[in-house]
């Protein structure tokens, strides 16, 4: 047996399903007139464990490590890197700080954008996204602990 993408991926997923799972038991689920805090994070779970199945089984048909280019590897840590990066710094900054610096960085240290353009697309999108979320839908966004 070859070892395959597919198997791999879908297992990696199964185990992350199941991390959720255990992370987020002690949740309640609710009803489906009154969901609980649980609910969402277990049924996203359940339907990434289905998922990540459905691939694994369906894998044979996949590539085999050995044929899997790899040499966009740097550009998906720079990726992952930057989305850690901002993870971290999203609680401290808050929304209207990190969000910008996250997407400017995405664009000019990742895609090689015009830096002029990558700043104000950055800033236009959080504040479009600030306006939305905060100001029309009320939905708190973390205001950072610098400002309190």
């Amino acid at each position: 047996m070859k070892l395959r993408a597919d198997y791999i991926a879908g297992g990696a997923f199964v185990a992350l399903g199941i991390v959720v799972f255990v992370l987020g038991w002690d949740l309640p689920f609710g009803r489906i007139t009154a969901p609980g805090a649980g609910m969402l994070p277990k049924l996203l779970a359940s339907m990434m464990i289905a998922f990540a199945i459905i691939i694994a089984v369906a894998g044979s048909h996949g590539e085999t490590l050995r044929e899997i280019p790899w040499s966009d590897f740097s550009h998906a840590a720079l990726v992952i890197a930057i989305a850690a990066i901002a993870t971290l710094l999203y609680s401290k900054l808050g929304f209207l700080l990190t969000m910008p610096i996250l997407i400017f960085a995405l664009l000019a240290v990742v895609e090689r954008r015009n830096l002029v353009m990558a700043a104000v697309f950055a800033v236009s999108l959080t504040l479009f996204a600030y306006w939305l979320f905060a100001i029309i839908l009320k939905a708190p966004l973390e205001s950072g602990s610098l400002w309190t």
